[in-house]
């Protein structure tokens, strides 16, 4: 069984690699680290830190030493993070260690949320029904948004040779995703938060018309849509079974819904290209929400193209975590790794009990594997419950 935390680079340089090992694996009882590889910009309160409490990472950088000869052709192509250089490859000594701690190391990789990369090429970003930028997503139809992803993940996969790669946003990001001081006067509610987060650049119109689908005509059916929230005195959902319904609570919108249904494409084929260019050692799982349509993720056929899932239960209690993981486990079928990733933020887990509760709940329900968020956010005293978890998954004490 892997269990992991989710970890920064950071962290491990400041509380250094032996006590990094210590506390995952002889504390908390887990057996994989999951490093941050390519990250976007935050702030993040640091409790553990003995030289900041406070950090605001680079926006938009990878945490490991490129291979330019790789990249010299390429038209987006990834910056170093400062802190490698200052500071040390931390991937690279994770993946040195490996033989000494037997912990195995999984490369966190940030595909296409990166604000950096969306200001410096604005062609290749997601857009709205108006034409709009949303620069913090590079959209996957971009042929060269592609390419740099896929070369990314061939670049540190073939080089550090890690266990596993856990991908998150290959996909299509919502309109509302936290970007540095967001206005919103009107009160989106969820719908409308998703009409604007559907990408009509120019990659999605034409790799969708090439599919057979009528672009244009879901372009302007969203654009109206859009027009009308904006005039309203104030939210009034229009489709009352958004989001359970899924795609089909825009069935009687014909283009619209094809449009939906070609969605899902691009971020498949992709997440198979990422597969196919990463060593064939090392796993590919997706990071993802059960609602992952809304970014146009398929499950199944995400699954189908790598090598299985990681699904958040964030805000849910262990009733909602076992149903979603029964129902997960049947659509993904059982030969694929399905993990389960868990918050030890408070108030979200009131105490141990809590997060073991989860942990119990989506073990029991078909996940195999869990991953915890953050060893570098949390408290010290918070490995106590991971640990406690660990055991109630794990009560034999062999993952």
């Amino acid at each position: 069984m892997h269990l992991s935390m989710w970890t920064y680079p950071w962290d491990v340089q400041d509380q250094g690699l032996d006590r990094l090992a210590a506390d995952l694996q002889d504390r908390a009882g887990l057996n994989m680290v999951s490093l941050a590889t390519s990250y976007h910009a935050g702030r993040f309160l640091q409790p553990r830190s003995p030289h900041r409490k406070a950090y605001f990472p680079e926006d938009g950088t990878v945490y490991y030493t490129p291979d330019e000869t790789l990249w010299a052709d390429k038209e987006i192509r990834p910056l170093m993070a400062h802190n490698v250089a200052e500071r040390g490859d931390m991937l690279a000594a994770l993946v040195e260690a490996r033989g000494t701690t037997g912990m195995k190391v999984s490369c966190w990789t940030v595909c296409l949320h990166n604000t950096r990369l969306g200001m410096l090429h604005p062609e290749h970003v997601t857009r709205n029904a108006f034409g709009n930028p949303n620069y913090y997503n590079l959209c996957p139809s971009s042929p060269a948004a592609r390419d740099y992803v896929t070369t990314m993940v061939r670049d540190f996969s073939t080089r550090y040779r890690p266990d596993r790669i856990e991908l998150e946003s290959p996909n299509f990001m919502g309109f509302a995703h936290e970007y540095h001081h967001e206005k919103d006067g009107v009160g989106l509610n969820a719908e409308d938060d998703f009409l604007l987060s559907l990408c009509f650049c120019d990659h999605c119109m034409a790799r969708s018309q090439a599919a057979g689908v009528n672009a244009a005509g879901a372009k302007e059916i969203v654009g109206r849509f859009i027009a009308e929230l904006c005039e309203r005195e104030i939210p009034e959902a229009q489709f009352p079974d958004f989001p359970t319904a899924g795609i089909d609570a825009f069935a009687g919108h014909s283009d619209l819904h094809a449009y939906l249904s070609w969605r899902t494409e691009p971020v498949t084929s992709l997440i198979a290209e990422i597969r196919a260019a990463a060593h064939p050692d090392t796993k590919v799982v997706l990071i993802d929400l059960a609602n992952a349509w809304l970014g146009g993720v398929d499950l199944k056929a995400a699954a189908d193209a790598c090598d299985g899932l990681i699904l958040c239960c964030y805000n849910m209690e262990p009733a909602a975590v076992r149903s979603q993981f029964e129902n997960a486990r049947t659509i993904v079928g059982n030969d694929k790794y399905l993990g389960v990733g868990l918050r030890v933020f408070y108030p979200e887990m009131e105490n141990a009990e809590a997060l073991a509760a989860r942990a119990e709940a989506a073990i029991g329900a078909g996940a195999t594997g869990v991953n915890f968020y953050n060893y570098g956010l949390v408290p010290e005293k918070r490995l106590d419950w991971v640990r406690l978890a660990r055991d109630r998954i794990v009560p034999d004490g062999t993952a």
